[in-house]
């Protein structure tokens, strides 16, 4: 159905909140409870399948839900995802956490960085890799 960019872009919003919302409250329990328990690593490699999975279900929940068929529209879907992700997390560092530019890359690149690096890019491929929506005319 959808052709119109518009409408990738917008369900990119949506995933984003969506799944920026369930990360920000797992954040705040892995940053005030879970990593002064276990360490930063640990508390990241337990948030992230979390994170996946949920990932997983609401890609899959946007794509069906708006019939984003056709590749590039999902890859929009997951580009502004991971657009406003990096947005957002950037300006909360700087504005609410008083982060540098370069502290905020320096823990993007340093241990435990790169594993939540990963799951951020998985997040934004995930509308590329959840099942394409089925055509309601099909047999299943």
């Amino acid at each position: 159905m959808p052709d119109d960019p518009l409408i990738a872009i917008k369900t990119g919003a949506l995933y984003f909140a969506l799944i920026f919302a369930l990360g920000f409250v797992l954040g705040t329990i892995r940053v005030l409870w879970l990593a002064p328990m276990a360490g930063e690593t640990l508390a990241v490699l337990t948030e992230l399948p979390i994170m996946l999975t949920a990932s997983w279900f609401g890609a899959r929940g946007m794509v069906r839900r708006h019939k984003l068929k056709v590749m590039r529209d999902r890859a929009v879907m997951g580009a502004v995802a991971l657009l406003l992700l990096f947005i957002v997390e950037l300006l909360m560092a700087v504005l609410l956490f008083g982060q540098t530019l370069q502290a905020w890359l320096t823990g993007v690149i340093t241990m435990p960085g790169p594993i939540g690096l990963a799951g951020q890019i998985l997040f934004g491929l995930m509308p590329l890799l959840v099942p394409k929506p089925r055509s309601p005319n099909l047999p299943v």
